[in-house]
């Protein structure tokens, strides 16, 4: 049912785009009749391929990543033209606000011995200016196909190219003085499938191991599809280095893809895997806490092993400090609440694509960057990959350094 839901919602909006592309954009650009019709079937038939993409993808793997692909590609193009569509219908409307707004001029009065010409009557619209119309009738249209596609040509080379790497110090209540400048690098949302392989795996893997970090995290939605399929790519991050391990937690998309299969493979790669677990992370100089929980949603959807921080915590020395692995935000003021001076996050994407930048924070509290309540921190990253359509625009992807402090 959750499926259902998601495939009519987002062919819902795949039809309202379709529809606004069909009257903003395509219209405009050609009078041909047979053109119009034959670009109008190919906006729907697009439509219905994606509200049919649970059943067309449960035909064979090869279909699925075929439809995928396809379903996706169009999408990031389809949001590069929305975009600029939009764009150009705000140029219109400036350009037809301006011309009411302009002051009308009137002529000179005429001398006191001549007798005044009859005002002629008053128009009910001002002058038309021939030269703006023909710009905005012909030129403008073609220019937003222009912008549109370079728009989704940057979005797709920005989620394809390496994350940039953001690094910053946090505070660690209770750390160690011998632990002062432990880096902890995060990996998360790499979402590796029909797009991103194993190439981008060990591009990934050779930036991370450059920062030489002391703890490498993962924090969820490594895959979209199964161990069979993706386990040559995802081992790849076998070859990651640090001094204190790699450890992995999961996300929503781990439950749509294998959990369990996933959780093996991992740990056979030398990964640890924590779910609902914490483990020592130090020398005999001292050690702080690494927790590490399940994806908040991904079990109560599927009915299986779910977050359960209390069975995490659960004999935990609370003088020492604690880093929490979570992959949604959610619950931090909870987690802040039973002691954890710092929680590492993704899920969000910050947003991936505009205008989701800027409605991510309506679906969630803590969405992009560095938080904090009390002594305890937050760090949502924007995420390595994407997930969806191949793009990427206002929110680049990261890589996430942070330099533990006391």
């Amino acid at each position: 049912m959750r499926f259902f839901s998601f495939s009519l919602l987002l062919g819902g909006g795949t039809a309202l785009g379709h529809l606004y592309l069909y009257f903003r954009l395509i219209r405009p650009l050609t009078q041909n009749r047979r053109a119009r019709a034959a670009l109008g079937a190919l906006l729907v038939l697009v439509t219905l391929l994606v509200v049919a993409r649970k059943s067309i993808r449960s035909l064979s793997p090869e279909i699925a990543v075929a439809h995928e692909i396809f379903t996706y590609s169009w999408m990031a193009l389809g949001i590069g033209l929305t975009l600029a569509a939009f764009a150009a219908d705000v140029v219109r409307l400036a350009a037809f606000a301006s011309r009411w707004m302009r002051p009308r001029q009137r002529p000179a009065p005429a001398p006191a011995s001549q007798p005044e010409p009859e005002e002629p009557e008053a128009s009910l619209s001002p002058p038309i200016d021939f030269g703006r119309r023909a710009l905005l009738t012909h030129a403008l249209p073609w220019a937003t196909l222009g912008v549109g596609g370079l728009t989704a040509g940057y979005g797709s080379l920005r989620a394809f190219t390496p994350p940039e790497v953001t690094e910053l110090a946090v505070r660690l209540p209770r750390l160690p003085r011998t632990l002062e400048g432990l880096s902890i690098a995060q990996l998360t949302d790499i979402h590796v499938g029909p797009f991103l392989g194993r190439g981008f795996i060990d591009a990934l893997v050779t930036e991370t191991n450059a920062l030489r970090p002391d703890v490498v995290v993962i924090t969820g939605d490594l895959v979209d599809g199964d161990v069979r399929t993706l386990g040559h790519a995802v081992a790849g991050l076998a070859n990651l280095r640090a001094r204190f391990g790699t450890y992995f937690v999961t996300g929503n998309h781990e439950y749509y893809s294998g959990e369990i299969a996933w959780t093996r493979f991992l740990e056979s790669i030398g990964i640890t895997v924590l779910r609902n677990r914490r483990v020592p992370i130090g020398d005999d100089g001292g050690r702080f806490d690494l927790v590490g929980v399940d994806d908040w949603s991904g079990g109560r959807q599927r009915g299986r092993q779910g977050y359960d921080l209390d069975l995490a915590l659960e004999g935990r020395d609370p003088e020492r400090g604690a880093v929490l692995l979570a992959h949604q935000p959610t619950n931090f003021e909870g987690a802040a609440e039973r002691g954890i001076g710092l929680q590492i996050s993704g899920h969000t994407h910050g947003g991936q694509i505009f205008p989701g930048t800027l409605l991510v924070g309506l679906a969630h509290s803590y969405s992009r960057g560095l938080y904090q309540v009390d002594e305890s921190h937050l760090y949502v990253s924007r995420g390595c990959g994407f997930w969806g359509p191949p793009s990427r625009i206002g929110s680049p992807p990261e890589l996430v350094k942070l330099a533990l402090v006391g």
